[in-house]
């Protein structure tokens, strides 16, 4: 769970009155990003599948004096993850953000590849992200504002040994990202792909390829990666622009990442 502290929303709070609905809240960068959207006056709907953490993360909004909304759900299925924003949408009463963070880094030679990683991957960063904003830009449309935050990778931008099926979910958001851009900017809903370098969250831990998960751990702990907050405080850069404004894109990697 994140250790963040949460600030009571102020009078000038930039997001009072939206709503904003993130994936993969119940840690790391979701858990980061839903606390930062609720310091900025949004009422914020959580999702996850680990539902007792995500309780835990809406004491602490709640405590704070903001609104938070708990949707214990699997995203890996298409049904349930839509109906996640039409639960948010009938509760909360709109949808202003989606923040689609929830996601899965399974490193790993091609030659050796579980074929299942490869699904679970596709699978959870893409058609999940996918069928999440379809169902929202339906909400955002009619009400004229909306804006769509993926969460990607520097592995959306290039790609090296062991990267290659990771790397092809995160190119993958990033068309999807642009091609989305093109299409509803005329009705003022904003795209923002965000493309962190190595965070320290849970992410490294799903890898099951042994010999890769043992590299890439020794490489991170040579360096000082991000944090979550780091992270959240770019969605919440993003998404308080004045409404002309569209930040397309953001990378973000630790200092000392090469």
């Amino acid at each position: 769970m994140n250790d963040t502290q949460l600030s009571t929303p102020s009078a000038h709070a930039r997001l009072q009155g939206q709503v904003a609905l993130v994936t993969g809240a119940s840690a790391g960068i979701g858990a980061a990003t839903a606390l930062a959207l609720a310091a900025e006056g949004a009422a914020v709907a959580l999702v996850a599948r680990r539902q007792e953490r995500l309780e835990v993360l809406a004491g602490q909004i709640r405590a704070a004096g903001g609104q938070a909304l708990v949707i214990g759900t699997d995203l890996n299925d298409a049904e349930q993850a839509r109906a996640t924003v039409t639960r948010a949408v009938s509760e909360l009463g709109r949808l202003d953000i989606l923040v689609n963070n929830a996601g899965l880094m399974l490193l790993g030679p091609v030659a050796d590849a579980d074929a299942s990683d490869w699904e679970r991957m596709m699978t959870l960063n893409v058609l999940t992200l996918m069928h999440l904003t379809q169902a929202a830009v339906q909400v955002m449309k009619p009400q004229g504002r909306g804006h769509i935050v993926n969460i990607s990778s520097v592995s959306g931008r290039g790609a090296g040994p062991t990267s290659a099926g990771y790397s092809a979910s995160k190119w993958a958001v990033g068309g999807f990202s642009e091609g989305l851009r093109q299409e509803v900017r005329l009705h003022g809903i904003r795209v923002t792909v965000i493309e962190p370098g190595v965070v320290a969250t849970e992410l490294t831990d799903h890898i099951t390829h042994a010999a890769t998960k043992a590299a890439y751990e020794s490489r991170i702990s040579e360096m000082t990666p991000l944090e979550a907050e780091d992270v959240a405080a770019a969605v919440v850069y993003a998404t308080t622009q004045p409404q002309r404004v569209n930040v397309n894109e953001i990378l973000i990697r630790p200092l000392d990442q090469g």
